[in-house]
Formats: structure tokens, C-alpha cells, sequence
């Protein structure tokens, strides 16, 4: 199993402690007085979703995680979880809701996403940071408010609500930042191109 020097540490960087896969959210140098410099890191569990801390001294080596990432396609959504196929093999993964977390919402049939795997086990999925979504229902807009700045909550094909701004209407296509959830622009039928 190949391994990660503490100089090698950077955010992003996946490895494995004890056997199960964390993602270094954040890493910081720190230097004292006297003694070895130390390598202060926030490590996220990728099959829990839970933050930890962690200090390794310099010098000190981590396993590397046996994860791999690749482009799949969501299919379809089952009773209890939701359906992906790698495309250049067409092997399909099962994620569950929990597993998806509130990305599930932003989630339509025919979208490119990333998977993770690791020991042949889907274990996460990352999103497109942009998407486009139809409105499916909102408040209609009130006289006179929609020139400022005034913002309402919508319902989107998915399920998933943001707001957005008081112009919007049933059957408009918005961009929304999956990463934040929130509304960027108005968008283009992308099926007129």
C-alpha cells in the first residue's frame, strides 16, 4: 500500500487510518520552539461524514486510501437509495439517502456526477457544481416588488427548494450552485440548447 510523507499533506489528500478512508479538509504547519514541526489536520471520514482532528510530527508517514473516483450517471431513484452506472463499463452502484445527504435533491435522471469507491463499495458522490432546474412552483410575484431585491423561496423538479429572486416564475429555468444551494441566474430550457 503506497503512503504519504507529512511534507507530501495537502488539503484534498485521501488516506486511510485503520482501515478506513478520510479526506484532509484542512491542514496546517505549525512550527514551536523546540521539538519537530507538527502537521495539525482536520480529516473527514468518507463513509461517516465526520470531522476529526489529528497531529502527526514531521517526518511521520500515513497510509494512502484505496479509493478510486470516476464519472457515473445517476439513473434513477429506488425506494431506498439511489441508482449509478459507471459509464465506460456500465457497472451500476446503489448509494443510499444518507450516503447522498441533502446533494440528493439536486439530483436528475441522465446527470454526470463523480463516485467514489472504495473496496469496490460506493461510499459518496460529488455533484456538478452548476446545474440547471426547472421551477416547478412558486409564490407568484407581488406589484411592485419585483425591481428590488426581495427574494422567494421556489420549489424546484428535484424537490429541492431555494431562494430566489421575486421575478421567478412557474416554469423558469434556473443555474443553482450545488455546493451552496443557493440560486446564481436565470438559465436556458437546456434541451433548446
Amino acid at each position: 500500500m503506497p503512503t504519504y510523507s507529512t511534507n507530501e499533506f495537502r488539503k484534498g489528500l485521501k488516506i486511510q487510518i485503520d482501515g478506513i478512508p478520510f479526506q484532509m479538509v484542512e491542514m496546517n504547519f505549525r512550527k514551536p520552539g523546540k521539538g519537530n514541526a507538527l502537521y495539525e489536520c482536520k480529516l473527514k471520514n468518507l463513509v461517516r461524514g465526520t470531522v476529526t482532528d489529528k497531529t502527526y510530527r514531521a517526518g511521520q508517514t500515513v497510509e494512502a486510501a484505496d479509493v478510486s473516483e470516476f464519472t457515473a450517471q445517476f439513473l434513477y431513484k429506488q425506494v431506498d437509495g439511489f441508482v449509478f452506472m459507471k459509464l465506460d463499463d456500465y457497472e451500476q452502484y446503489e448509494l443510499t439517502a444518507d450516503q447522498l445527504g441533502d446533494d440528493a435533491k439536486f439530483l436528475k435522471e441522465g446527470m454526470d456526477c463523480s463516485l467514489l469507491v472504495f473496496n469496490d463499495n460506493p461510499i459518496g458522490v460529488t455533484l456538478p457544481n452548476h446545474v440547471v432546474l426547472k421551477v416547478e412552483y412558486c409564490e407568484p410575484a407581488v406589484k411592485g416588488n419585483t425591481a428590488t431585491n426581495v427574494s422567494k423561496p421556489v420549489t424546484l423538479e428535484t424537490g429541492a427548494e431555494v431562494l430566489a429572486p421575486a421575478f421567478i416564475n412557474i416554469g423558469d429555468w434556473l443555474r443553482v450552485d450545488t455546493r451552496t444551494q443557493s440560486y446564481i441566474e436565470r438559465a436556458k430550457d437546456p434541451e433548446e440548447g
